[in-house]
């Protein structure tokens, strides 16, 4: 931590408003530049990482191939699908370059990725496509707000699959939806997280978002708790009650954040963009699409506000920028031997061996919010060992290195 260039701070900006931004921005997680714009600072930057590499792992396993697309936009590609005027998008940041003519900052990517997938699919033998990328996205909000979690400049994986049949997407949505299910699960937020049944638009019935339960959540939805699902409010009506078989008096309303949805985009930006293939009786048919997102920085701002306490961030194990904080007290040789032996049983940890005070470094440790902290002192070889401390149970013990390397293990695991 002494080569660490961020501080940590008693008190977050007096405009910052938001749980989750004003424990990142104290901890030295993030920095603000502006409203509705953060830097991912080293700490904040590698848990942001952890969560892209979460995500990542479930997007291959789908077959899915990652790629990287251009912010930069052509105005042309829009026009096709009347999505580039400002009546229809309010969201666009645009630019003019030098030499003529106007290019937008993406805040999706579906025309774009039509376009380019008419170079590649013409076949049925194509067919089905999903790739996906962590991209960055600028959406011109007019109140930027909720810290990480609703800004103007965020990373977003999007995922988009193209298929030759109704059937064949179908399947395709279905296994997005488990991947989705298993990446907030691994995330820690599985069990306060519903597929929620949300408007589908002209193509299908419904689109589903990926609602977690949180007081600060801006959006409003209603769960049946003894099966799980939870319907939108803006389709929380009778019909779609009865579509679904559940019951109004069952419900419970609840606020929630958005952290994925998945979405059935049918032919439209097949057919506004030309993107056909030829089936096997060499008949020419448009392609089935679907768009499926997910924020990584809204999610890391979501499990500050569920895994956060008066003290400060409490993050999962594989969320932390490292699974343990050893803090030296007037111990810098032993604690970085024990450092570097926790690091080759494979283990991810920083070394507070600041000249500061045992309480400052205490006070930071619990701000940080690493899941497992280590003291290594005088008084704990004493006692037998290196004093343990578990961040979420504030359990404290005394523990032998090679008990201390189990329990890591064991941790670990769970």
């Amino acid at each position: 931590m002494s080569k660490l260039f961020t501080k940590t701070y008693k008190e977050a900006p007096k405009d910052e408003v938001s749980k989750n931004a004003a424990l990142l921005l104290r901890a030295g997680y993030i920095h603000k530049e502006l409203a509705g714009v953060y830097d991912f600072l080293p700490l904040g930057f590698i848990a942001l990482q952890n969560i892209i590499s979460i995500i990542r792992k479930h997007m291959n396993a789908l077959g899915a191939m990652e790629m990287q697309m251009s912010a930069l936009q052509n105005k042309s590609v829009w026009e096709q699908t009347n999505r580039w005027s400002d009546d229809m998008v309010d969201v666009w940041f645009k630019t003019q370059l030098h030499v003529g003519g106007e290019l937008g900052l993406a805040f999706t990517h579906e025309e774009p990725i039509t376009a380019m997938m008419k170079k590649h699919i013409s076949s049925h033998k194509d067919l089905p496509v999903l790739v996906y990328q962590f991209q960055r996205k600028f959406r011109n909000e007019v109140r930027a707000k909720s810290g990480i979690m609703r800004t103007r400049e965020f990373i977003m994986k999007d995922l988009y699959s193209f298929a030759a049949s109704q059937e064949e997407h179908e399947q395709i949505y279905e296994a997005v939806s488990d991947a989705y299910i298993k990446i907030f699960d691994e995330l820690g937020i599985g069990d306060k997280t519903y597929k929620t049944f949300a408007s589908g638009g002209v193509f299908s019935k419904y689109s589903h978002e990926f609602q977690t339960e949180t007081e600060v959540g801006e959006d409003i939805i209603y769960i049946d708790d003894e099966t799980g699902i939870a319907v939108n409010e803006e389709v929380f009506t009778d019909e779609v009650l009865s579509d679904l078989g559940l019951e109004k008096d069952k419900m419970r309303k609840a606020n929630a954040s958005e952290v994925g949805n998945i979405f059935s985009l049918g032919t439209r930006f097949s057919d506004a963009l030309n993107l056909n293939f030829k089936d096997s009786n060499g008949e020419s048919k448009a392609v089935i699409m679907g768009s499926y997102g997910i924020g990584p920085a809204r999610v890391l701002g979501v499990v500050v506000e569920l895994m956060s306490d008066d003290d400060g961030l409490v993050l999962p194990w594989n969320i932390a920028p490292f699974n343990v904080h050893i803090i030296s007290i007037n111990e810098n040789d032993k604690a970085l031997e024990l450092k570097l032996e926790l690091e080759k049983q494979g283990f991810t940890v920083i070394l507070d061996d600041r000249d500061e005070s045992p309480g400052a470094k205490f006070k930071d440790a619990d701000l940080i919010g690493l899941p497992v902290q280590v003291m290594v002192s005088q008084k704990a070889q004493e006692a037998g060992g290196f004093e343990l401390k578990e961040r979420q149970s504030k359990e404290r013990k005394i523990l032998t290195k090679d008990e201390l390397i189990s329990f890591l293990n064991e941790y670990a695991k769970n």
